[in-house]
């Protein structure tokens, strides 16, 4: 997998970067665009490109935001990346920017030791789910799906059954 900070996508030169603080609103605004991810706190936002800056990454374009990946290092399993939201702006879907972003961003320092890669999804999510199956496929490992968050733990909210994706194991120096 190729390392750049910069990405093109058709006339669009993105580049790629650990969020900074002074990202959080941009970010917040650009989930919010990115239905049907649920939008967070603006705190929490703060908190992701503060706290957790070397393992989230922003896409910036000429025009603005274009894409954003949350996540964090398990906490009781260090070999294990979970991807929380993949935010990209309408302008640049189903154009690579997604998988752009995991592949440069799992490429970091912070990710010496990562052998395993999970995230949620709900099952009407495919554009998600395609691209977690795609990573699986580039780093040549497996991709196993099953309920994580049944759809009765969110109460009374509506909400869809959240499944697990776990991708791996897979070993960064040989892809």
């Amino acid at each position: 997998m190729k390392d750049t900070n910069i990405y093109v996508i058709e006339n669009d030169e993105l580049f790629f970067r650990p969020p900074e603080i002074k990202d959080a609103a941009a970010v917040y605004n650009l989930v919010d665009l990115c239905k049907p991810l649920d939008i967070n706190s603006r705190y929490n936002y703060m908190l992701l490109c503060d706290h957790f800056r070397d393992t989230c990454i922003f896409a910036g374009s000429n025009s603005g935001p274009a894409g954003f990946i949350s996540g964090y290092l398990h906490p009781s399993r260090r070999d294990t990346f979970f991807v929380w939201q993949v935010a990209v702006h309408p302008r640049f879907r189903r154009k690579g920017l997604g998988i752009g972003m995991l592949k440069h961003l799992i490429r970091r320092p912070a990710f010496h030791s990562v052998s395993y890669i999970e995230t949620t999804v709900t099952p009407s999510n495919d554009a998600s789910r395609n691209m977690f199956y795609s990573l699986a496929g580039e780093l040549k490992t497996h991709c196993i799906e099953e309920i994580c968050y049944p759809a009765e733990l969110f109460g009374k909210d509506a909400h869809e059954d959240e499944v697990l994706l776990r991708i791996g194991p897979f070993r960064l120096s040989e892809n």
